[in-house]
């Protein structure tokens, strides 16, 4: 999963820390391991952007409908005159892809290593434990390249940084080459982000009113803001999940 703050400034990057603490009850109250990647803090708190991963049966069927853009109404904590403001802050949550799912020529990375920067300690800075891969990835749609730049520093083991840096890029390929069939699926469903497109608004936090809105049900509303944003996301997803089996009754019916 990935957050990412945005229009709203230091707002939207506390905004974005709320929705992490969000979905890290979420899933401690199903058992799900979730496991901080990368992070960018905001200057007043919060984070710029943050990616985690989501261990646990069923998460990303589950996790699938966070998708999008979620905005917030409140008054910041900056704001000396009672104003209120709107902030927003995108997810993005993406199925980690196996090995046998994309095809890497691992002969065609080229790897570099550097000295990861940490709190203290007498290995900081003296080994090179974080891993750059650059790989040259051609667009089966376009058959135009692009260059894949990803760094790893989750641990001060160098092999386990490589492992883990071929898992993001066999992921970021899965979600490359396989976008523009999420986004036809997605067009497709009225319960869904209306374009495919990850910039679409999905859910308004109106903090005044103590109400959450899902804008892809129609009266999908509840007045619980609250413990929602203590992880209480149970009845807003369980009427998504109705909402799109209802969908896809429909469409079976239909074809």
């Amino acid at each position: 999963m990935e957050i990412r703050a945005g229009t709203g400034g230091d707002e939207a990057c506390l905004f974005a820390g709320d929705l992490f603490r969000m979905y890290s009850k979420f899933c401690e109250n199903r058992g799900w391991k979730v496991e901080v990647t990368s992070v960018s803090e905001g200057a007043s708190g919060g984070y710029k952007e943050i990616d985690f991963t989501v261990t646990g049966n069923g998460c990303y069927g589950i996790l699938k409908f966070e998708s999008g853009v979620h905005r917030v109404q409140r008054v910041p904590k900056t704001e000396t005159q009672g104003r209120i403001h709107t902030s927003a802050a995108s997810v993005a949550v993406l199925p980690e892809a196996e090995e046998f799912d994309v095809e890497i020529n691992e002969g065609e990375i080229k790897w570099d290593t550097f000295r990861s920067s940490g709190a203290g300690g007498q290995n900081v800075n003296k080994v090179e434990s974080g891993v750059r891969l650059r790989y040259m990835w051609k667009n089966p749609n376009t058959g135009e390249m692009q260059e894949i730049l990803i760094e790893c520093t989750e641990t001060r083991d160098q092999p386990k940084n490589r492992e883990r840096a071929l898992s993001r890029l066999r992921t970021r390929i899965y979600d490359m080459e396989y976008q523009k069939y999420i986004s036809d699926i997605s067009a497709k469903r009225k319960t869904m982000v209306s374009t495919g497109d990850r910039s679409a608004k999905i859910r308004t936090y109106n903090y005044p009113q103590g109400r959450v809105t899902d804008h892809r049900v129609e009266g999908l509303t509840v007045y619980n803001l609250a413990t929602v944003m203590d992880g209480d996301l149970d009845e807003i997803i369980n009427r998504l999940q109705m909402a799109e089996n209802a969908e896809r009754l429909k469409e079976n019916i239909e074809s």
